[in-house]
């Protein structure tokens, strides 16, 4: 009898599912599992493989390793927050296609109490996340048993959330034999922009959503180095806290949309955009740190102050909310500007960029915001940095970049692949990369800061 071979990731003994790695020998059915991984050609190669009296585990490694490079599918369930996302992404001959992309959100139900419940929140995650599924499988047109492995958020993120979605996707994973792949939230935001445009490793990442605010300096799938993070709200925390104190969802046109939306799309209409100004957070810290808390605090002293100037009544919204939006947006992306151009010039003073090739990703659900893309954008091209998003669908949270990263992890080979399905965890809070915070204090750089655009336009 041929000797068992192990490899890692796929695992079946003795008709048995087991973690860690995979002992082949005669079984029919650990080859029927595998089957539908190879073409006829690789298949029959695979057996020849088998039949070697002397194989080298890191030979069958590599081999395996090009089989998903070339061909992979992969579900990806995202339930962090208050989204319910899972897409269907493939990945075949080096080219990259969303299958499907399906969505439910809970916005219109947490807007009402101003902020996110997590108790509630995960009963709508519940609710509905079995039918989001089936209509991801719909949408794509494929049976469950061709999907190869299924991925989920596990960190950070509301542990209820989290819980829901890690369940789900134990249960997928246990019903159709699939291995499973744990996704930190942060880094799929990270990397989603690389999904849909080829952006050459290093890169510095700039990473905004309504929970989280962060600077990284990206060397690969797996390595990161943070640059900076939040020490308080996040921008779009601030953004739905400021909109909802303007009382801005009276008006049937904002009823719907979040904070961020509704300020930027006021500012549009402001006719003196200057009425309102803020303070610069963290003005005298040399680092890479953000502070929202302050622009937030100083929003509801204006409002209240203009409220009494007027006299306005319960439920009513001052006369010149357009120009305190643009005024709050300008702060915001001031601030975000000021901390990504000192990551800048570290990054480029401590000749982390590979060359003078730059590149500049700014991702997360603020990255939708166009004013603060294009004032991050005008100031990358004063560092000849070429400046990425994501589509706006993925900028915020969604299965696709959990689905894509997780592909990412199967290409670099890192043994994400697991069957041993209750060893993987949640974790409310998680870190993200080796920490280089206390290097850039260090640095101390000063820097001559660069105007945003209507600044410059202006001048």
């Amino acid at each position: 009898m041929c000797p068992a071979v192990r490899f890692p990731h796929v695992s079946f003994v003795n008709n048995r599912v087991s973690s860690g790695f995979v002992s082949l020998g005669t079984s029919s059915l650990s080859i029927y599992h595998l089957e539908h991984l190879v073409s006829d050609f690789e298949f029959i190669h695979f057996n020849m493989i088998m039949n070697c009296t002397k194989v080298k585990l890191n030979i069958a490694q590599r081999w395996l390793s090009t089989v998903f490079r070339r061909n992979l599918t992969v579900l990806g369930i995202e339930t962090s927050c208050d989204d319910t996302g899972i897409a269907i992404v493939r990945r075949e001959n080096d080219n990259n296609k969303v299958l499907a992309n399906v969505m439910n959100s809970q916005q219109s139900f947490h807007i009402r109490y101003g902020g996110i419940i997590p108790p509630r929140a995960q009963d709508l995650h519940r609710s509905k996340i079995a039918e989001v599924y089936e209509r991801c499988l719909v949408e794509a047109n494929i049976k469950p048993e061709e999907i190869d492995a299924i991925a989920v958020t596990t960190r950070p993120g509301l542990p209820l959330s989290l819980m829901v979605g890690l369940r789900f996707a134990r249960h997928i994973a246990r019903t159709y034999n699939k291995p499973m792949v744990p996704v930190h939230h942060m880094k799929a935001h990270a990397l989603q922009a690389c999904m849909e445009h080829t952006i050459p490793y290093p890169f510095l990442c700039l990473l905004i959503s309504g929970g989280h605010s962060q600077l990284c300096f990206i060397k690969g799938p797996e390595e990161f180095l943070l640059l900076g993070e939040t020490l308080d709200d996040a921008p779009g925390e601030a953004f739905d806290k400021i909109a909802r104190r303007l009382r801005l969802y009276i008006n049937p046109e904002y009823r719907n949309w979040n904070g961020g939306q509704i300020v930027e799309q006021a500012a549009k209409l402001a006719s003196n955009p200057e009425a309102f100004e803020f303070p610069l957070p963290l003005a005298r810290m040399r680092d890479c740190n953000f502070s929202f808390a302050g622009i937030k605090n100083n929003s509801f002293r204006a409002i209240k102050r203009q409220e009494r100037i007027e006299a306005c009544p319960p439920d009513s919204v001052i006369t010149n909310y357009a120009d305190f939006c643009a005024g709050l947006l300008n702060a915001i992306s001031r601030h975000l500007m000021n901390r990504t151009q000192r990551a800048m010039e570290f990054c480029i003073e401590r000749g982390l960029f590979s060359g003078n090739c730059r590149s500049l990703v700014v991702s997360g659900g603020v990255a939708n915001n166009d004013t603060i893309f294009n004032d991050i954008s005008h100031l990358a091209e004063q560092y000849d940095c070429k400046t990425y998003r994501p589509s706006k669908k993925y900028c915020s949270d969604n299965g696709v970049m959990i689905a894509w990263n997780a592909i990412e992890q199967i290409m670099n080979d890192k043994q994400c692949l697991t069957y041993d399905y209750y060893k993987i965890d949640v974790q409310g809070k998680a870190t993200l990369g080796t920490s280089l915070l206390q290097e850039v204090v260090e640095a101390d750089i000063k820097c001559k800061w660069i105007k945003p655009l209507r600044n410059v336009e202006n001048s």
